[in-house]
């Protein structure tokens, strides 16, 4: 058995921000995820019209890569370290970029990710 917390569902509505977590969210293996300086794992939307392609019969949600904070009009070229970002009241910034870890290949039924 694989301990992961890869499967999120979408939040409506404001989530607060703590220094190591977002409240509801959770990390299983705290060695390379969550955290201080990495409690916000954001992914852009554009990103889903190639993994549908990929992966036509994956169903792409919100959460669907492990994040959770799915963006619109913020691409990784558009973004640096240190970079600052308002979201709500909260200040986020870029602290480094992240590679997918196997639990995306659980998550989305394909072990080859």
């Amino acid at each position: 058995m694989v301990r992961t917390s890869i499967f999120k569902q979408p939040v409506a509505g404001p989530v607060r921000v703590h220094a190591e977590h977002l409240a509801g969210d959770g990390q299983a293996d705290l060695r390379v995820h969550g955290g201080r300086d990495k409690a916000v794992y954001a992914y852009p939307q554009e990103h889903w019209a190639y993994w549908q392609q990929v992966l036509p019969t994956a169903q792409l949600v919100p959460g669907a890569f492990g994040e959770n904070l799915t963006t619109a009009g913020l691409l990784e070229p558009d973004v640096r370290v240190g970079d600052c970002f308002r979201v709500g009241t909260a200040v986020l910034m870029a602290i480094q970029p992240r590679r997918p870890c196997v639990k995306l290949g659980i998550r989305l039924a394909r072990p080859s990710l």
